[in-house]
């Protein structure tokens, strides 16, 4: 049994138009003649419960619920009012609610607006193209156009106040239409998704295929909105593309009318009963219908119907032609309801079949995926699935983020071993000291910055290279990108084992640079030696004299060691101010601390480290294991806040010192999800990296690739926890500082929940990205309804419109 996941609500029966292609008033199924036209609030309710006890049996970490009809506005706003609140009372706190309404926009005003957006109600519009294709069925009973009416509601939709809400367009094909025309009009009202749905038809009741436009005319139809729409850059997510590309891969399908996902959806009629997908109604009358409703039955009795689990059984549940079929792992058969003939029941291909088959191949043969770029993944992943879906909630136990640490080693482990054979002497030091005295030569290259290095090398060392390992970053070309970076690991090895053996390094600018341990000045340049010992270690320039180094030795003149800080609760992190290689950020780094700065930092990072256990204990626990070293940043200009992360540095953040401890706070927990999430992305696909396109990130004004929008996205998770620990910790006070959080929480919890709907809405997500957005839904869903007042949301809903500056100004 699979459960449910997706629900429609159907809020009222009837409807103010009278399109002929509706499959609820114009098709076989007359079941909506006995109902009642408007939910009551006792169907509601129960509904609610239903819905709240199924999501907590299963632990489902998010549910997806439409409101529908007829027309769902019919209800009227008390009633959607009702339902929404109901909903979001019911669930369990740790299941996020996606809650959307689907409506032909006749009767969409400023009221429902307002009401939507105090729930985060996304609005579909059903839009046939221009007035012509939707004058051909979305009429009036009386013959009028609707297309008026409903471009109103859709430029309501498109103001800043509503834009958030805006979730798509949906359109039914008629051949008889131009589709670039189509095509065109819909791009015109900047739909933040588009699909295009085949008309509902059966074997016993045919599609129209005009004999002049071919065989396949609905193939031909599509065929020639995809090619234009690839020539445009895929302007727009479109979900029958999208989960075409997706399905030729392997991956899961957006839509149920593509692909062999089981089905997850169940409907709720006005009367309380369970009925199956509304498209059952194009079949035979009472094709939907299970005998269940929610009074009488849960939904896991419904879930055991058998229709249900027809639609959940994969390719063991498709006719014998379609299990033969070459592209059957992408078409899925088509839509269940298009496979019924009388006599045969559902034991067929679907009705659109040839044309299923024209539009998929002739797809797979226009795209030629993207070579995905870095080193394989390793066949093992580290994470287990709880703690992927723990870090998908923004958060990571000490085991999670020692797991992830795991990993990081090993890929630093493989980079270096596709790098070391040409560095000699070096290199076979260091492969000597992995065998004697290998927790020696783990601490080295546990530090962030080898990484950093290794990656340098292996691209040539060019300046301004970018991104990680199959990722999205910002490292620059730098110091120690030669074959001498690695005498400098393994020199530092070398010391940490204690052996008395000696190494030649670089000279750079003057100092012999021991990653983890520091740098000793020598001056000139050229070569020094580097000879361990168990008290500690000396290094002699080429023709000059010894220094001679004990572990004891805090520092001095010449020596300029790590200087660590370690904090109550477990925190150790290394102020790193002497590795080159730091230089990793895409900013200035600081130079060497004084010791007056040394101290304010210290002070800083305590306070900020108190702050972090008290308030964001979930965060916490992952950066007391995983953030190992915090590199020091130049101020930025006008007091801006500066922090980064970089994709290939696991463990490292580097920051600009800020004014005050809490902000300090939050830069560290905002780049730690960049440290966290990159981690992730070395060993788990999250997301279609042949996709080039560019998305819109609320909180910046130049568009972001995909990892670049899920890397914002996962980051402002702890910038809205943050503030919305604030906000609970000011409750019932007044003030400038208690009134700067709750607008921050306004806008940062909008940000981020917009973003996730950017991302789902991608059709680039694979089944675990899909999982993962789900779990960051589920974080960001109960500061959603947190009270900030109004002067707060509205001047959310005004950013919404104005792309901000982050708060931390040179990642996410």
């Amino acid at each position: 049994m699979v459960p449910f996941s997706q629900f429609v609500l159907k809020v009222h029966s009837r409807c103010d138009l009278a399109c002929d292609h509706c499959y609820v008033y114009e098709h076989a199924d007359t079941s909506w003649r006995g109902r009642p036209r408007a939910v009551s609030t006792r169907v509601l309710d129960q509904a609610a419960r239903r819905i709240a006890e199924h999501a907590l049996a299963h632990r489902l970490p998010a549910v997806h619920v439409v409101l529908h009809g007829g027309e769902p506005l019919l209800a009227g706003p008390a009633l959607l009012r009702r339902a929404a609140s109901g909903l979001r009372a019911a669930l369990p706190p740790d299941c996020a609610l996606d809650l959307r309404i689907h409506t032909n926009g006749v009767r969409l005003n400023r009221g429902f607006c307002e009401l939507f957006a105090e729930f985060g109600i996304k609005v579909g519009i059903s839009l046939d193209g221009d007035r012509v294709a939707n004058d051909r069925h979305r009429r009036f009973a009386d013959g009028r156009s609707s297309h008026r009416q409903v471009l109103a509601a859709i430029e309501l939709l498109r103001e800043p106040e509503f834009r958030g809400l805006y979730a798509g367009l949906l359109c039914t094909i008629d051949v008889a239409n131009d589709p670039l025309a189509v095509l065109e009009a819909l791009l015109a009202l900047d739909p933040p998704r588009i699909d295009f749905l085949l008309p509902h038809a059966t074997w016993d009741a045919l599609p129209k295929r005009p004999v002049t436009l071919g065989e396949h005319p609905y193939a031909d139809w599509l065929l020639t909105i995809h090619q234009r729409w690839l020539e445009l850059g895929r302007p727009v997510p479109v979900r029958t593309f999208d989960s075409i590309h997706r399905t030729l891969r392997g991956a899961s399908s957006l839509t149920e009318s593509l692909g062999l996902d089981p089905a997850d959806l169940v409907v709720i009629e006005t009367d309380g009963t369970f009925e199956q997908a509304d498209s059952l109604k194009t079949a035979y009358d009472g094709a939907p219908a299970t005998g269940f409703d929610i009074f009488a039955n849960t939904l896991d009795e419904v879930a055991r119907h058998p229709g249900m689990m027809a639609r959940q059984s994969g390719l063991a549940g498709l006719s014998r032609e379609c299990r033969a079929c070459p592209v059957v792992r992408s078409c899925g058969g088509g839509l269940y309801a298009h496979r019924w003939r009388s006599g045969a029941g559902f034991d067929n291909p679907s009705v659109f079949c040839g044309d299923l088959m024209r539009l998929i191949t002739t797809i797979r043969d226009r795209i030629t995926p993207a070579p995905v770029p870095g080193l394989p993944a390793q066949a093992d992943p580290k994470l287990a699935e709880t703690q992927l879906d723990q870090l998908a909630r923004g958060h990571g136990d000490a085991a999670t983020v020692a797991a992830l640490a795991a990993g990081q080693l090993d890929l630093t482990r493989r980079l270096l071993a596709a790098v070391g054979p040409a560095a000699g002497q070096a290199w076979q030091l260091l492969a000597e000291l992995d065998t004697e005295a290998p927790a020696a030569v783990d601490a080295v290259l546990a530090h962030p910055y080898v990484r950093a290095w290794a990656v340098r090398r292996l691209r040539g060392a060019g300046a301004g290279e970018q991104g990680g390992v199959g990722g999205a970053g910002g490292e620059r070309g730098g110091p120690g990108a030669d074959l001498g970076g690695l005498a400098e690991i393994a020199a530092a090895a070398l010391v940490r084992s204690g052996r008395a053996v000696e190494l030649a390094v670089p000279v750079r600018g003057g100092a012999v640079h021991l990653p983890t341990l520091g740098r000793v000045l020598v001056g000139g340049s050229g070569q020094a030696l580097v000879r361990g010992g168990s008290e500690g270690f000396t290094v002699r320039q080429c023709g000059g004299a010894e220094q001679v180094i004990g572990f004891d030795q805090c520092g001095g003149e010449r020596w300029l060691p790590v200087r660590r800080l370690a904090f109550a609760g477990g925190w150790s992190v290394a102020l790193e101010d002497t590795d080159p290689q730091r230089d990793s950020h895409s900013w200035p780094i600081e130079q060497r601390l004084t010791d007056e700065e040394l101290a304010n930092w210290s002070g800083a990072l305590r306070e900020a480290w108190e702050l972090t256990l008290r308030d964001l204990p979930q965060y916490a626990a992952g950066i007391a294991v995983g953030l190992s070293t915090v590199t020091p940043l130049r101020q930025g200009p006008g007091g801006r806040q500066v922090s980064a992360a970089a994709r290939q540095a696991f463990g490292a953040v580097g920051v600009a010192r800020p004014a005050t401890a809490p902000i300090l706070a939050l830069l560290l927990a905002h780049e730690f999800q960049h440290v966290k999430l990159g981690a992730v992305l070395d060993f788990h696909d999250l997301y279609d990296r042949a996709d080039q396109r560019r998305f819109h990130a609320p909180w910046r004004e130049d568009p972001r690739p995909l990892e670049g929008l899920l890397q914002g996205t996962y980051a402002h998770l702890a910038v809205t926890e943050f503030w919305g620990t604030r906000v609970a910790a000011y409750q019932g006070v007044g003030g400038e500082a208690a009134e700067h959080a709750r607008g921050q929480l306004a806008l940062w919890r909008g940000h981020t929940d917009r973003a996730i709907d950017t991302l789902c809405g991608s059709g680039s997500l694979t089944a675990l990205g899909e999982r993962f957005a789900a779990g960051m839904r589920a974080t960001v869903a109960p500061w959603l309804s947190v009270p900030v007042g109004a002067a707060a949301e509205a001047r959310a809903a005004a950013a919404l419109a104005e792309p901000v500056r982050p708060v931390a100004v040179v990642s996410s």
